[in-house]
């Protein structure tokens, strides 16, 4: 595969040899508020990812460098959900993302199990109608013949393959739901004039990279 290419990209798989280097180069990154599906040859090319495309890049890169090319999608009673990609260390899970939402980047391989991954992002994911209601993984060779990497059209069948998964339901406490959305009211009344939360409104930093 490495023939597919460019001396460019060859270049960027070479510096980002870890998830934590990719992850870093996707903070650099714009975030890509337009409604495409890019492949990793088109965010190396236009320099700017959502999700999903963010995590089609990494999957790319990484795969290069040997970790398998899956796919965290957590999904939310909103309909929004949120795609990472998913690598395992010595069997502790982290992951690899972008995201327009502080909270919702990737996560250092700290966590025993998905589920414990997942709660991560619990609290920074509840809003007036968004919530995490269940998960689920995909590795991207079960493609087969489908070109996620290179192709110039916007790879929707990864968007609609993650749709029809079969998902994990993510259960937690009412009162834990309520507890934070309100916590969240509370800090968007204090600071409905800022463009975003302080940093000690997230309790989660120590797992972020």
């Amino acid at each position: 595969m490495r023939d597919a290419f460019t001396q460019k990209e060859c270049l960027l798989i070479q510096k980002l040899n870890t998830p934590q280097k990719v992850q870093n180069f996707l903070y650099q990154l714009p975030y890509n508020p337009k409604d495409t599906l890019f492949s990793f040859r088109n965010v190396a090319r236009h320099h700017k990812a959502h999700c999903l495309e963010g995590a089609l890049f990494t999957a790319c890169i990484l795969e290069q460098h040997g970790y398998p090319p899956l796919l965290l999608d957590l999904e939310s009673k909103d309909k929004i959900d949120h795609v990472l990609f998913l690598f395992q260390k010595k069997g502790l899970y982290g992951t690899v993302g972008v995201s327009k939402d502080i909270g919702l980047h990737g996560r250092r391989p700290i966590f025993k199990t998905l589920h414990d991954l997942v709660s991560s992002y619990f609290e920074a994911y509840i809003n007036e109608e968004a919530c995490i209601t269940a998960y689920a993984t995909y590795d991207l060779r079960d493609l087969k013949n489908y070109d996620w990497r290179f192709q110039k059209k916007n790879c929707k069948k990864v968007e609609q393959t993650l749709i029809d998964l079969p998902h994990t339901p993510f259960h937690f406490k009412n009162e834990k739901y309520k507890k934070e959305l309100e916590r969240y009211r509370q800090y968007c009344q204090r600071y409905a004039h800022e463009k975003e939360f302080p940093m000690d409104y997230w309790k989660d930093q120590h797992t972020w990279w």
